[in-house]
């Protein structure tokens, strides 16, 4: 849209005048010294301090664009920021901009069209004075003052106006305002009816995390094993609930099942958004037909946005590993409706775990175009990774060798407990079309198909494990195992909204289906009786296991639903109750590697239906929600050591009811939550007349807690994410009682990541950063409360200094961090019998160059 900025020296005289007259009438100070006023920080107190007076603003022609993120919200502290970000001076009253909000602004700007894209839609408009310096009138041409002086038109591609776009960032840019709620599609927060956190590039670029793991590592919701020089299958725990990447409970740009299944990169990935709690409505079942009760999360790939981006990266981690990143956008077309973006990153060297050895690479295309009515997006992904040693920093402590129930003092993070040997080598590829077209202004229709294929391997010792109290560990075999998976997912559906009287509706049909295919080569195993000592590991010579070939099919599980569901809402949004229902059905089978033939299957359905309820009581900034949702997980044929051979187990159906408040201060979002969900399991039953037992549907873990978190920037300068969660896992129904109240595996009572980041004053441009996280003590096997790891708390701090390069006059970025100050040895988590050893101190520095 084309916006023409008029500067008038009358108007500026009358608005001057009219500010002095009123102020003395005895109105507030701040209405009449605005124009001196601007807010670093304290705007949020409602206080306002000095705007720095500089050099008149030159022409449009002579403007440096700098990038600008502004988020949506009031008017008044929007315009005070980007005044003092861009040294802009501006005038304006409290009279002019109460009541008045802006949409936003992310990306980059000149400083007046930074101003425009601000003004949009305020009813305000921008007079230029002859100093340079800028005033707001009402935009009517009623009003317009004499003398007036046209500056060029200025051109402001509005992102916010193009449907499908992502939300905005948040006030301080690491949330954003809102993120995908699967088949509802993108929401803001406070109109969200669950627990959602979406994390922004920023803080990925910021936090240097290479994987998915170690950016859910700051929510305090959601615990990773993941050792942060590992490729292994990371285990995430979501509200006490284990899943697998393996599993397929992520999805990729909203497509079930296309999340990577091992290690996701973060190189090419714009968001992180997690959805806490079931969402069998929302998204449907896992792919592999488990996973997902906790919640799950969605990865957003990068897209091209409206301003060229060249950037180099060029990076160092402990020990010795060197790496480089590019990312490269263009926008094509009249009204750039083609872009390209490309990523790709390479890293090799030494980790911070001693030997460990890891190469690792990347590469993303996406390639999208869009218009008014059309949107259409392609990726292609390719990732692989070869660590050497295996990095499977897991120790099984409990049940066997001996049944020893000790938990040892943790080693030094920074040991393997592989051989230098071992190996563990993966890649994976990944393609997937999405296309949305809006039929009418009311009714839009999508479609989106992708599939991925991942190989890896385990070369060397089997799980290693505890054999005595002082630290003795050991293996019992060796084994050359390659594994493989493929994933095929389809979706398609229809959103559509219109009005019944006062209540307007928004309407949600989706389809969708995945099939899963896992596949094993036959595994090559031989002896290995080795041991030796967690505190000072001396391994034997290199061994060998011959190669078993390619893997071959093992099982295969498709997983098809159809959801609906409808959002009414009233009272300009300020109540809103989602209805909703999924009809899902699961088949899986398991085939003989030798002869292919299928050797057991399993077929099942069942319906998740959901309500969840938006109530914003008093104004827009107050939103309270409560939901119920389920969970679907595949069910079971009873096998024939029970008398109830052969029965089929519907699907399991896991429950969670939610209540919780969010408040948006305009600078800091503030949300609780009060969650209880309830998982069924299969347990034995004996036959008082002898013989054989019956598994019986009848055990359940449950899951009570309170989530508080906070993000936002509550002072222009310092921003700050975080929270605590609070979490009773318990078993309530075991076989006989047995362990009735027993706590569950791997779920700390306690959980708080709070980190923040300042602005430093003394020196422009750098930002020091820090992280605090703190997890409770947890029990390693639910039969056993007095099997525990300790509790644990971390430490990590970073900086970042952004100046203009010298050659080019565009910024450099220079970013140090260090994960685990004080180099804590830790086990991190616990998961039936296993305890996983925690990252040692690890130092991350790069160098990133815009061209």
């Amino acid at each position: 849209m084309s916006i023409n900025i008029k500067r008038s020296r009358g108007a500026a005289q009358a608005a001057v005048s009219a500010g002095q007259h009123n102020a003395g009438k005895g109105l507030p100070l701040a209405a009449v010294t605005t124009a001196v006023w601007m807010a670093l920080g304290a705007g949020s107190l409602g206080l306002a301090q000095p705007a720095r007076a500089q050099a008149p603003a030159t022409g449009q022609s002579q403007a440096t664009a700098q990038r600008f993120s502004i988020p949506a919200g009031p008017l008044a502290p929007a315009l005070r920021s980007l005044a003092s970000s861009a040294n802009l001076l501006l005038s304006f009253t409290a009279d002019q901009t109460d009541g008045r909000s802006t949409r936003g602004i992310d990306g980059a700007y000149t400083p007046e069209q930074a101003l425009v894209a601000l003004l949009s839609g305020s009813g305000l408009q921008a007079v230029r004075l002859d100093n340079g310096g800028y005033v707001l009138r009402v935009d009517t041409s009623a009003a317009a003052a004499v003398n007036e002086q046209m500056l060029p038109a200025v051109k402001v591609t509005a992102s916010a106006d193009i449907p499908g776009e992502l939300p905005k960032p948040y006030a301080g840019g690491q949330i954003a305002r809102g993120g995908q709620v699967g088949m509802l599609g993108n929401k803001d927060v406070m109109d969200t009816p669950f627990s959602q956190t979406s994390y922004t590039n920023q803080t990925i670029r910021n936090q240097q995390a290479q994987t998915v793991q170690e950016v859910l590592l700051n929510d305090p919701s959601i615990l990773t094993k993941q050792n942060s020089a590992s490729d292994e299958d990371g285990s995430i725990t979501v509200r006490g609930f284990t899943n697998t990447l393996a599993s397929g409970f992520g999805t990729l740009n909203g497509l079930a099942g296309m999340s990577p299944l091992r290690a996701p990169d973060m190189d090419y990935i714009e968001r992180v958004e997690v959805l806490r709690g079931p969402s069998a409505l929302l998204n449907g079942m896992a792919a592999s037909g488990a996973g997902g009760i906790g919640g799950s999360y969605n990865l957003v790939t990068k897209q091209a946005g409206d301003e060229p981006l060249t950037e180099l990266t060029a990076a160092f981690a402990s020990r010795s590993q060197l790496g480089a990143h590019v990312d490269v956008g263009r926008r094509f077309g009249t009204d750039n409706q083609f872009g390209v973006r490309f990523n790709g990153a390479y890293r090799n060297g030494e980790t911070s775990v001693e030997p460990t050895s890891a190469e690792v690479g990347s590469a993303a295309l996406n390639l999208d175009y869009r218009d008014r009515r059309v949107r259409v997006s392609a990726d292609v992904v390719q990732q692989s990774n070869d660590s050497n040693p295996q990095n499977v920093q897991q120790l099984v402590v409990s049940g066997v060798g001996g049944g020893y129930v000790f938990v040892p003092e943790a080693p030094d993070g920074g040991t393997n407990l592989n051989p230098e040997w071992s190996s563990q080598p993966s890649t994976l590829s990944l393609a997937m079309l999405r296309g949305e077209v809006d039929v009418t202004d009311d009714v839009a229709v999508y479609a989106a198909v992708g599939k991925q294929k991942l190989d890896f391997s385990l070369i060397g010792p089997s799980q290693p494990t505890l054999r005595a109290a002082d630290g003795t560990f050991g293996w019992n075999y060796l084994e050359h195992t390659n594994f493989g998976y493929e994933v095929l997912s389809v979706q398609g559906g229809l959103r559509a909204a219109a009005v019944t009287g006062p209540v307007a509706h928004a309407f949600n049909l989706n389809l969708s289906q995945t099939e899963t295919e896992t596949k094993e080569a036959a595994r090559q195993v031989r002896p290995y009786n080795y041991t030796t000592n967690l505190y000072n590991p001396v391994f034997g010579p290199e061994q060998s296991v011959p190669d078993p070939g390619d893997p071959r099919k093992t099982g295969e599980t498709r997983v098809s639903s159809i959801g609906i569901a409808d959002t009414l809402s009233t009272l300009d949004k300020r109540f809103q109750l989602t209805l909703g229902v999924r009809r899902q059905e699961v088949e899986t089978g398991s085939f003989n590697t030798t002869t292919g033939a299928r050797t057991s299957g399993y077929e099942s359905d069942a319906w998740t239906p959901a309500v969840a309820l938006v109530v914003k009581p008093w104004q827009a900034n107050v939103s309270l929600y409560a939901n119920y949702i389920e969970a679907l997980q595949a069910g079971t044929i009873v096998g024939t050591s029970y008398a109830n051979a052969g029965e089929v187990f519907s699907p399991y159906v896991s429950k969670q009811y939610e209540a919780g408040a969010k408040f948006d201060s305009g600078t800091v979002t503030t949300t609780l939550a009060v969650f209880q969900i309830a998982q069924p399991n299969t347990i034995s039953v004996s036959n008082p007349a002898g013989g054989l037992p019956t598994l019986a549907l009848n055990g359940e873990l449950r899951n009570r807690g309170v989530e508080l978190n906070a993000y936002g920037e509550p002072t222009r300068g310092v921003r700050m994410m975080g929270g605590v969660t609070l979490l009773d896992g318990i078993q309530t129904k075991t076989q006989g009682g047995l362990y009735d109240g027993n706590r569950e595996a791997g779920v700390p009572a306690i959980r708080s990541v709070i980190s923040g980041e300042w602005d430093t004053p003394f020196l422009q441009g750098l930002t020091l950063s820090g992280r605090i996280t703190y997890t409770g003590d947890q029990v390693v096997s639910s039969s056993n409360d007095d099997l525990k790891i300790p509790s644990w708390t971390l430490f990590d701090l970073g900086a970042r200094y952004v100046l203009n390069s010298p050659w080019n006059n565009k910024p450099t970025t220079i970013r140090f961090n260090i994960d685990n100050l004080f180099d804590k040895d830790y086990w991190a988590s616990a998961n039936f019998r296993y305890v996983q050893l925690g990252a040692p101190r690890t130092y991350r520095l790069s160098a990133t160059f815009a061209f």
